[in-house]
């Protein structure tokens, strides 16, 4: 619709409580860190002028949402390269990691449900959310270990993209979204000390696996009362539009007929 996919994820970061965020970006992403800044002066005053007020809240609104840090993405293609770039940022606290092109709603947001177990057990938390189709199995990581209550996984593996649900050890799939032990900063540092590029993309699945063996809790939380947006995929992407488009009172009756004439 009219707010980027990184805005939500942002906006429900900032709903948990989180107050400083760092975006790994490429090269060409400069729009990215243009989203969030203040807007310039020129456009303040045309805002105004036009009377367009509500533009001008809205832009005050999404520059104030937090401390924002940019660092360009340097280093193997893969999901364990971005921390490694912002670990001087990071430092030895617990962090949040999440991707901008998947995101679950959910209530509470799937970041306040993450938080609530790691303020309970500690050790690192992931996102969990039922997956079975074909297809899935080559898109993500599934999870395994003792089921500590309904929903709570207290993993023992995990196996990235098993290509079938034969080889994956259960249905339960790990997407975007973790709260991470700072532990897995040096997993990730001596992982690439023996990274060889022929071998694939440089994965956090890998430190994490490591970290399991070696006695560290990660557990996978199955997220509650949400549902998962994976805006990566152009057909669910699509998707995701089609159903906050229904959710809006302004256009959401008039999207509604016209799906309805579109199926007779």
């Amino acid at each position: 619709m009219d707010k980027p996919i990184i805005q939500h994820i942002v906006e429900e970061l900032v709903e948990a409580g989180i107050e400083d965020i760092v975006i790994v970006t490429g090269y060409h992403k400069r729009a990215i860190e243009d989203h969030f800044d203040h807007t310039s002066m020129e456009l303040r005053s045309n805002l105004k002028k036009a009377g367009k007020t509500d533009l001008l809240d809205e832009t005050r609104k999404i520059s104030g949402l937090a401390n924002f840090a940019y660092v360009r993405q340097k280093g193997p293609y893969g999901t364990g390269t971005p921390l490694l770039n912002a670990a001087h940022l990071i430092g030895n606290e617990p962090f949040i990691y999440t991707f901008a092109d998947d995101f679950v709603q959910a209530s509470p947001t799937r970041f306040t449900q993450l938080l609530e177990v790691y303020k309970k057990r500690g050790g690192s938390v992931l996102t969990a959310v039922r997956r079975d189709q074909d297809s899935d199995y080559a898109r993500y990581g599934y999870i395994a270990g003792k089921e500590l209550e309904p929903g709570l996984i207290d993993m023992t593996t995990i196996v990235e993209k098993p290509g079938n649900r034969n080889k994956a050890p259960s249905d339960l799939a790990s997407v975007s979204g973790y709260v991470f032990d700072p532990i897995i900063l040096q997993y990730l540092q001596k992982q690439l000390e023996t990274y060889d590029t022929t071998s694939g993309e440089f994965m956090i699945q890998e430190a994490m696996q490591a970290m399991l063996e070696n006695g560290n809790h990660i557990y996978g939380c199955e997220i509650q009362n949400g549902k998962f947006y994976d805006t990566g995929d152009k057909l669910e992407y699509l998707k995701t539009v089609i159903d906050f488009a229904l959710e809006r009172d302004d256009i959401g009756d008039e999207i509604r007929k016209h799906l309805q004439q579109k199926k007779l």
